[in-house]
Formats: C-alpha cells, sequence, structure tokens
C-alpha cells in the first residue's frame, strides 16, 4: 500500500504531508469544510494532482489528518492498493425521494460480493436517515459484510452537508466504497466513553428519529427541564447531552444525538431512530472519558490483527469535538498511542458514525463515538 497525504487551508496552497510520490489508479479521500469544498474548480485541482484517482469527497465538522485536527481546511489521502482492489457506487438520497432504506440497498446490491471484504460509506449528514440507510446497506443478503464510514458533517452549523464521487460535490448523495481482496486485513471498533444520568424513561410516542413523547409526555418539555438554563441554547447544547437508547429488541443501548427541536410540535429530531417502546436516558462525559474510550477503541481494533495496520480511517462525532474544544487532538492521540505512531490516519468529524457495536453484530448508525477501521495488505 502506498499513500500520499496532502493538505491546504484557506489561506495556503497545496502543501504535501508526506513524500511525493506517483501513485496508480489511487482511491482518493478528500475531506474538507464545506464552504471550500463549493470552490467549483476543485474537482478539477485534484484531478489535475491525482488524474488516474477515483475521488471521494465528503464535508467535515473538522478535518484529522495524521494526529493532527484541522478546521477550514481540506486534506487529502490518495491510497494505491498494491494487493488489492476496490469498487466506487454511490447514489442520491434527494433523487429518491428521501427513501434512506431504499438507497442503502441500492448501493450493496451495486457491489459485487465475490471476494467483496468491507463496505466503507461516506453519506450527506442533511436528508439521510442514517438509521434506515445502515439498515439497506445491511440487509439479509449481505448481513456477513462489515460496513463502517459516516455521515458528512458541517461543523455545528447543521445546514448543509456535500459528498461527491468524481464530481464536484453537492448535496444528497451517498458513497459506498467496496474493498475487495483475501490479502486485506480489516479490523474496526468503535467506543463512546458517556455515562447515563438521570431517570430511566420509556417512548410512548415516535416517529422513525421523530421523538414527541416520553413517558407520555412531551419529549421537548422534559429535555428542557433537565437542560435547564442551557435550553436557551437549544439545539446547539442538545450536542452536549445526548440520550442513551436502548431499543425493546435489542441487546446493546445506542446514543442519539438530538439535531433539532420543533417547538411547535413539542418534540426532538435525532440523527438516528428512537423506536417506541425503547427505554432512555440523558447522558453526560468528560474530556477524560473521552479520551479514554478512543484509546480503548484503538486497542479493540488492534485485537485478532494479523498485520500491522498501514492505514486508520477515524470517523468521529461533532459532539465530541464540542465537548473536548481545545483538548480535541487527546482523543486522536490516544488512538496514536494504543496503534502505531507510523500508522497513516485520516477520517473526519461527522453528523453520525457507522459501525457494528461489536464483532458479529449488524452495523448500525451512532452518535457520539469514536469510530476506527484499520487496514492494511
Amino acid at each position: 500500500m502506498k499513500i500520499v497525504q496532502l493538505k491546504k487551508s484557506k489561506i495556503s496552497n497545496w502543501t504535501y504531508c508526506s513524500p511525493k510520490i506517483r501513485l496508480n489508479n489511487p482511491l482518493v479521500l478528500v475531506f474538507g469544510n464545506r464552504f471550500l469544498l463549493e470552490n467549483p474548480t476543485l474537482f478539477k485541482d485534484i484531478k489535475d494532482i491525482f488524474p488516474n484517482g477515483e475521488i471521494v469527497f465528503g464535508s467535515t465538522s473538522g478535518e484529522i489528518l495524521g494526529s493532527e485536527v484541522y478546521t477550514d481546511s481540506i486534506v487529502v489521502t490518495a491510497i494505491e492498493f498494491e494487493k488489492s482492489t476496490f469498487i466506487i457506487k454511490r447514489d442520491n438520497i434527494i433523487e429518491n425521494n428521501l427513501d434512506s432504506k431504499k438507497v442503502g440497498k441500492s448501493l450493496i446490491s451495486q457491489l459485487p460480493q465475490k471476494n467483496l471484504k468491507h463496505v466503507f460509506v461516506i453519506s450527506e449528514g442533511s436528508f439521510v436517515n442514517g438509521s434506515y440507510l445502515t439498515e439497506g446497506l445491511t440487509f439479509n443478503e449481505v448481513e456477513n459484510i462489515v460496513v463502517t464510514g459516516g455521515l458528512c458533517g458541517d461543523d455545528a452549523r447543521f445546514e448543509k452537508t456535500l459528498a461527491s464521487y468524481n464530481e464536484n460535490p453537492k448535496e444528497g448523495e451517498v458513497i459506498a466504497i467496496g474493498l475487495y481482496g483475501d490479502t486485506l486485513d480489516i479490523t474496526y471498533s468503535i467506543n463512546g466513553g458517556w455515562s447515563s444520568f438521570g431517570p430511566e424513561r420509556i417512548i410512548t410516542k415516535s416517529d422513525s428519529n421523530i421523538l414527541y413523547e416520553v413517558d407520555y409526555l412531551p419529549a421537548l418539555d422534559l429535555y428542557k427541564k433537565y437542560l435547564g438554563d442551557k435550553a436557551a441554547e437549544l439545539p446547539a447544547s442538545a450536542l452536549l447531552y445526548p440520550i442513551s437508547v436502548k431499543a425493546p429488541d435489542s441487546k446493546f443501548p445506542i446514543v442519539r444525538t438530538i439535531l433539532n427541536i420543533d417547538e411547535d410540535k413539542n418534540a426532538m429530531i435525532l440523527a438516528g431512530n428512537v423506536p417506541e417502546g425503547s427505554k432512555v436516558q440523558l447522558m453526560m462525559t468528560t474530556v477524560d472519558n473521552l479520551a479514554s474510550a478512543a484509546e480503548i477503541a484503538a486497542h479493540q481494533a488492534m485485537e485478532d490483527r494479523m498485520k500491522k495496520p498501514e492505514l486508520v480511517l477515524i470517523v468521529s462525532c461533532v459532539g465530541r469535538k464540542l465537548v473536548l474544544d481545545q483538548r480535541v487532538e487527546d482523543e486522536i492521540e490516544e488512538v496514536f498511542n494504543a496503534i502505531d505512531g507510523e500508522t497513516i490516519a485520516t477520517g473526519f468529524y461527522s453528523y453520525g458514525e457507522i459501525s457494528p457495536c461489536q464483532k458479529g453484530v449488524c452495523s448500525q448508525l451512532h452518535n457520539q463515538t469514536m469510530t476506527l477501521t484499520l487496514i492494511s495488505e
């Protein structure tokens, strides 16, 4: 595996962060600030650098390159697989009338199943229902294929997210990257570091990702009561206080972030589905707990590996970034300390992370987690 990395910012041109070498037919991952990705010449600029590259874009709430976290920048990681191959498929949520599950099924069905080792997904994060998208990607016919990845971000604005494959970034795009080859060694892990507090309640009225009632009381009123003075800062303050959701048919609770509120309906719009009958609790965390969770995720990802990882793809949540604030790089450094300081890393802060909860379990949409995908040939 050969890898080239470079970056640019609003005030600087392209800078190589690795030796400048020629690559043949690389997979080129481009993660960047949404406003910079709207530059109409961006695709041509990167195509000029990697003329034979297959280029995938995703907007972020923070760009990860090595052990550094950037904002207002674009980071590029070009990967040439020497013993393996990849196939990329795309679809568009807007063109399919917001049917996220249908888009997921379409993408996974388009990827040839022979020798398919792993699927990494970069999805727009504004219109998609990440829970339904992941259900579609993991429907029964391909239940043995592991899917990881994340939903694109737009800092903490939640205005617009962009993604694309071999064209300028645009809204509504979902990209699935299929990785193929017997020599691939791919492991993954996920961890949160959040703790539940307060009474455990039951969701009594919801519709997909919209939460109306908890214990037959308006959900938004209850949430505001617990937030106290911070309720005036909604929806931004909700990123600091997600909820734990344990569905009736699930062994594991998942974390859900509140993306927006509907004052008229006294409801909350979450990043993923919240089924009726689920048990819910508020959650909170500390900087140290988030950093420790990242370290645990890295150690878990290193278990049962046959080879040293050459590349780690990191998807972490925008809510974690807000809590970590000036110490945001602490969690990335913990990953490097546990894996190997020489491993090349890239990734982004997201509006949702996709991964199994643990080995042998189907992939799900998560919030407020550190998700790692370790790759080597």
